[in-house]
């Protein structure tokens, strides 16, 4: 099996594993913790808000998800949605690219997580 179909598999079944345990999340996200720089600072983390964006992107709530943590909002649709896209590749025989982060692409994630930051600052999430 080509490299690319494994990734193409994991990916999928991770999208997968992500979609089936949607209904179980409230439940799971109520036995973790404050966040604890929040608690130290008082200001939020960057990934303050992930988890009520994850459980709104469970309940379909796409704007709510945004509003909580835009940039985590967009790695779950981007996660779920191009998981079951390599999925699909992958059981046509093909597979996908491994990621090569270029120097442009780590700046851009840099500055994506940056921008998220100070929304989150902004909003007092």
């Amino acid at each position: 099996m080509k490299p690319g179909r494994q990734l193409a598999f994991l990916w999928g079944g991770a999208a997968l594993v992500c979609a089936a345990a949607a209904p179980w999340a409230p439940a799971l996200a109520r036995g973790l913790p404050p966040c604890p720089f929040r608690a130290l600072l008082g200001i939020p983390c960057l990934t303050c808000g992930s988890t009520r964006a994850f459980l709104a992107l469970a309940r379909f709530d796409v704007g709510a998800a945004l509003s909580w943590n835009p940039l985590a909002a967009a790695a779950g649709i981007l996660l779920v949605a191009g998981g079951l896209v390599a999925l699909g590749a992958a059981l046509a025989g093909l597979g996908v690219e491994t990621p090569r982060p270029t120097p442009a692409l780590r700046a851009a994630l840099a500055l994506a997580l940056a921008a998220n930051w100070v929304f989150l600052v902004a909003a007092g999430r």
